[in-house]
């Protein structure tokens, strides 16, 4: 015998009937969405903004009740960019360029990005890169000396660190670990 889940709503009394059913008011459903979306992660006003517009709520009811979410902090895309990029830089080794990208696409203005993509300073920055590769660079024993250096800055490519930073740093790393880095110069592909 399977057992049947009760949900708000189903029950037989008369006076819960329409618990389960979102607010019929525009600006109620909106209030819900931008409640229930706040509650697992912070977003951006315009992750919220994309959120309404697909749940088909009025451009000027949105408008209005993503402005009170701000006024109250509910919303603060500068305190979401810099949260943003301390994690994102500590937790995944991501570099300034990467992260701005990563705020791009989340809808944050660029004047805040660039201000939180200004809290990592470059020698913050190339010490991280540096890591990176001391960690990778263990995976890479046994490969040839250029496959080495492919893996090891296309590794720092896609985090975002700049190629001449990138291959300095790989460069200095074979180097310690006594790999002829002399006749390198240039971009490697």
């Amino acid at each position: 015998m399977t057992r049947r889940t009760e949900w708000p709503g189903d029950s037989a009394d008369p006076s819960r009937a329409g618990e389960a059913l979102p607010p019929q008011d525009p600006a109620e459903r909106a209030r819900a969405v931008c409640l229930r979306l706040l509650t697992g992660t912070p977003r951006t006003r315009k992750q919220l903004a994309d959120a309404l517009r697909k749940r088909e709520i009025p451009e000027d009811v949105a408008e209005e009740v993503l402005s009170r979410f701000e006024e109250v902090g509910l919303i603060d895309d500068a305190a979401f960019a810099g949260a943003w990029v301390e994690s994102r830089h500590h937790g995944r080794g991501l570099a300034r360029r990467a992260l701005a990208r990563e705020l791009r696409t989340k809808g944050v203005d660029g004047a805040l990005i660039d201000e939180a993509v200004g809290q990592l300073d470059g020698e913050q920055e190339e010490e991280t890169a540096r890591e990176l590769v001391a960690r990778k660079l263990r995976s890479t024993r046994g490969l040839d000396r250029d496959r080495r250096i492919r893996r090891l800055a296309g590794m720092l490519a896609r985090k975002g660190y700049p190629e001449g930073l990138s291959l300095r740093i790989v460069r200095q790393a074979l180097e310690a670990e006594g790999e002829d880095v002399d006749d390198l110069e240039g971009p490697v592909h």
